[in-house]
């Protein structure tokens, strides 16, 4: 005997415009990744009193570079559910096309922000380290900002990204009226 889970339908949203969903979502991104990503960073750096590029056990590329890839990965996903559910229920003024392969188009984006994302911050890194001394240290409070910024810059990114490549199988609704000339 299975079981069936039924998911649970979501929540219905409030009348909005896109532009204002988008900005409600990426405060909703922005805050908690700018601030987590920090409190790690800086709990894990604190140990050493000072981090390296790549060497080290603590060295920014570790908390970096998994940050870059999967970062992009799980807001260009939860973007574009986020604003095709939100079209479905009406709560904004656009509408995406029925052909449009959904789950489809997730994962190639998804795939796609996350090797590219990840290859950038790899390449800057390894122009930084090759660019300054192999003894250089980087001051751990400083590098623990820089991961927070780079979450928030990357936050700010992956919610207008996805929904710039959706808009091609969007548009607005007709708004029907009802004229009688009677």
């Amino acid at each position: 005997m299975k079981l069936k889970f039924k998911p649970a339908p979501p929540k219905l949203l409030k009348k909005t415009t896109l532009k204002r969903f988008l900005i409600k979502r990426t405060i909703y991104y922005v805050l908690p990744n700018v601030f987590f990503n920090f409190i790690i960073a800086y709990a894990s750096f604190q140990e050493l009193g000072y981090t390296h590029f790549f060497s080290g056990t603590q060295n920014l590329a570790r908390l970096t570079l998994p940050m870059a890839i999967f970062l992009p990965v799980v807001l260009t996903i939860d973007i574009i559910n986020r604003v095709i559910i939100a079209s479905e229920q009406g709560a904004i003024e656009f509408t995406v096309d029925d052909q449009l392969n959904k789950k489809k188009l997730m994962t190639k984006l998804s795939i796609l922000h996350g090797v590219i994302t990840g290859l950038f911050v790899l390449s800057v890194l390894m122009i930084a380290q090759f660019s300054l001394s192999k003894y250089y240290k980087l001051d751990a409070t400083a590098m623990a900002v820089l991961v927070g910024v780079l979450a928030g810059i990357l936050s700010v990114i992956f919610v207008y990204l996805p929904v710039w490549r959706l808009r091609r199988w969007m548009w607005r609704r007709a708004i029907l009226s009802n004229t009688n000339n009677t």
